[in-house]
């Protein structure tokens, strides 16, 4: 078992990297190219990680990969997810990993998730989530905890989503918020049929608030492209999605005012008919 005094010393340096660690924590090319403000667009297999309940408007099997090689140049911060979602008659399953790290220090994650539809307009969901971490010569521990999250369409082009992240507060040995708690909301407004306007708040126990907006146009068929401001802390950032016949390609780029670039890509292979994700989740709910 980890020393109690060894986890809160390494775990104190991490919290002062706490920027570098936010792409291991909230997942997704598209995701981060929106600053995260997705709560109410969680729309794809990585909603997993970010909200559960909106795996359940999609009525088709979907299979993720994101990788982050060197998040600001540091390949020991580098990590990779892996997602995969399966509809059922009445809401959705899915199942993913997390890997993070280096050879001194790794954190792994196997979660698994349901997500429930009621009448195609209300959407809850949760994970459990099975945590560890090794630290070269000092040992392993591990940690049970939940995720949950709700989505409401308050109309057809309006959504409004909700997460909590370790809602029982878990830990690793005896010491506190080493697993963090965050809390987050926000709103999805279609302002056209290609074009939505997220915007979102996220507070994490002892952090203040962070505010973040996005934008998600698609430019033309296949080709999306995506931009997002966070201010806590300051981030500009962009990206693109480009989609063809199952597969989904996403890149993101992000800008901290301290640290610099960095970079993420994902792919996702989706299994349904041949046009845009939000037409075919609108058809699938609303056309009935």
């Amino acid at each position: 078992m980890v020393s109690h005094m060894r986890l809160k010393i390494i775990f104190a340096l991490l919290a002062a990297l706490q920027i570098l660690l936010f792409p291991q924590m909230s997942p997704g090319a598209k995701q981060i190219s929106l600053a995260n403000s997705d709560a109410a667009l969680s729309n794809d297999v990585f909603a997993i990680f970010n909200n559960p309940a909106g795996l359940a408007q999609m009525n088709w099997r979907e299979i993720g990969v994101y990788y982050s090689p060197a998040p600001f140049g540091l390949k020991e911060l580098s990590n990779a997810y892996a997602a995969y979602s399966q509809p059922l008659f009445s809401g959705t399953v899915a199942i993913g990993g997390m890997t993070y790290g280096f050879d001194l220090y790794k954190e792994s994650r196997v979660l698994v998730a349901y997500s429930y539809n009621y009448l195609n307009k209300f959407f809850a969901g949760a994970a459990v989530n099975y945590h560890s971490v090794s630290i070269k010569n000092y040992g392993f521990d591990n940690a049970f905890y939940i995720n949950a999250g709700l989505l409401l369409y308050i109309e057809n082009y309006l959504r409004w989503g909700a997460s909590i992240t370790n809602i029982n507060r878990a830990t690793f040995g005896n010491e506190k918020k080493q697993i963090p708690v965050i809390y987050n909301t926000g709103i999805s407004y279609d302002v056209l049929d290609n074009l939505a306007l997220c915007a979102g708040i996220e507070k994490e126990t002892s952090f203040s608030f962070s505010f973040k907006v996005g934008l998600e146009y698609e430019l033309i068929k296949y080709f999306t492209v995506r931009t997002g401001f966070s201010n806590e802390p300051v981030k500009y950032t962009a990206g693109v999605g480009i989609t063809y016949s199952y597969f989904n390609l996403d890149y993101a780029v992000f800008n901290h005012q301290d640290l610099g670039l960095t970079h993420q890509i994902g792919i996702i292979v989706s299994f349904k008919d041949d046009e845009s994700r939000s037409v075919a989740i609108k058809k699938f709910l609303f056309s009935k």
